[in-house]
């Protein structure tokens, strides 16, 4: 029996995209980012959806993450769409929602076929050239390591508050599902920090 990866979690099941390196995955997806941009159109962004699908597929997501990350996503998809429908036309409200979807596929690919380790030591690196300025590359590497561990943490949160408001039958209730959240996050956000700061890591007093 099969189980849906948490998205942001990295597979360990060998696919093609593991065997590519982290900066140069970094960079298509970059790329990948712009030409959804430089290609307006419906069409256009269906196409990219079908890409970022495909590169999720290729990186070892399975079917139900993709229900997952759907119905997550129709809590905003949905208002979103009717709005763009309203003021723009069906076309698009395709395309603002196809282009959204392509993107987060396309970066569950990243994230799912690049351990978290490989891909803050590829960001440090690229930084290494902004030390001279004065950039702190270690305090950048550090938030962008805290950011991608969180993305699994957050949508487990996610299932808890829509599990409690399910249990006391508000589960169509967007209130008791996103107020709950919101403050778990916060608290979960300062727990890390008071973490951090027991280290002696984000203290440091400015000269």
């Amino acid at each position: 029996m099969s189980i849906a990866s948490p998205l942001g979690a990295y597979i360990t099941r060998p696919g093609p995209l593991h065997a590519l390196r982290p900066g140069a995955k970094l960079v298509g997806l970059f790329a990948f980012a712009i030409a959804i941009i430089a290609a307006p159109g419906w069409i256009a962004a269906l196409v990219a959806l079908a890409i970022g699908i495909t590169l999720a597929l290729l990186a070892g997501l399975r079917w139900r993450d993709f229900w997952r990350v759907a119905r997550a996503f129709a809590l905003i998809g949905v208002p979103l769409f009717v709005f763009q429908t309203w003021s723009s036309g069906w076309e698009r409200g395709i395309e603002v929602i196809a282009d959204i979807l392509a993107l987060i596929f396309a970066a569950s690919a990243v994230t799912a076929s690049t351990r978290a380790s490989d891909m803050l030591d590829t960001i440090s690196w690229a930084l290494t050239p902004l030390a001279r300025f004065g950039v702190d590359t270690e305090r950048v590497s550090l938030t962008f390591s805290l950011a991608i561990r969180m993305i699994p943490t957050v949508q487990d949160l996610a299932r808890d508050a829509q599990q409690a408001a399910r249990a006391r039958g508000l589960d169509r209730s967007l209130r008791a599902r996103t107020v709950p959240l919101v403050l778990r996050t916060v608290s979960q956000a300062q727990l890390t920090g008071q973490a951090l700061a027991a280290r002696g890591i984000g203290d440091e007093q400015a000269p």
